[in-house]
């Protein structure tokens, strides 16, 4: 199966983006070669701009007290496990002190240090991180992999407090999830919403259908058209059949 995640809000869309580079950072992180060191700062530079966008401490603040409220109130329910629950608890409550702990603004370390805002510039311009545009860049780049990583480490380090929030946010939410089974006759698929809401979608589907799902959803319904997976031709409708699991994920409140 193929599973593809479509956030229904900004606040979701914000979370899967930061997940999606957080996991490319630690990826090329724990690799040696120079390249991969560049493709981890590149990154960095990648979570540095989504972040700023956005007031997200606060809202994982928000998100994380809610959810903790919410699920306090599960105690002594027999159909619940008191150790699992007492465990995520804790990791909220951990989690929730070390972003308190956090001052300043959000990224301001990287910000003050010149010398990653001029690499940072000069990765906007197409082959612009040049040895000869950046020698500096080029000397670190030929240090050892170990320095290399001990450096990215301390510039990611002050995010981690965020990364932790949003996991929690996340798995909660994809745990959250309710599945159904569903065919798309001739690759369209309809529902009407019927009061339900959802803050994220989940497509599945075999990996052995050459299509690909594109969603579009309101209060009022969901539109899911699947695409043939042609990558050299003008995209088209996939005219058969597709079964597939729809699964609506929301936050407990």
């Amino acid at each position: 199966m193929i599973d593809y995640e479509f956030p229904l809000n900004e606040k979701v869309r914000t979370l899967l983006r930061l997940e999606s580079l957080f996991a490319h950072t630690d990826h090329f992180i724990v690799r040696d070669h120079g390249m991969d060191h560049h493709a981890a700062l590149l990154t960095l530079f990648e979570i540095l701009e989504v972040i700023s966008r956005a007031d997200l401490k606060s809202d994982l603040l928000q998100e994380l007290e809610r959810q903790k409220r919410t699920l306090s109130a599960l105690h002594n329910n027999p159909e619940i496990s008191e150790a699992a629950l007492e465990g995520i608890l804790a990791e909220i409550e951990e989690t929730s002190a070390n972003m308190l702990a956090m001052t300043g603004k959000i990224g301001q370390h990287l910000r003050e240090n010149e010398w990653l805002m001029g690499i940072k510039q000069r990765t906007c311009i197409p082959g612009g991180a040049c040895e000869f545009d950046l020698p500096s860049y080029h000397y670190w780049q030929g240090q050892d992999a170990a320095l290399r990583r001990e450096s990215l480490h301390m510039w990611l380090a002050p995010f981690l407090p965020l990364h932790g929030g949003l996991k929690i946010v996340l798995r909660l939410l994809r745990d959250s999830g309710k599945v159904f089974h569903f065919t798309a006759h001739q690759g369209t698929f309809q529902q009407m919403q019927g009061g339900r809401t959802a803050q994220m979608l989940r497509v599945s589907l075999g990996s052995n259908l050459a299509c690909i799902p594109e969603v579009g959803a309101n209060k009022y319904a969901i539109n899911i058209r699947f695409i043939a997976a042609n990558y050299a031709a003008k995209s088209s409708l996939f005219e058969q059949d597709v079964p597939f699991d729809l699964t609506f994920c929301s936050l407990l409140s």
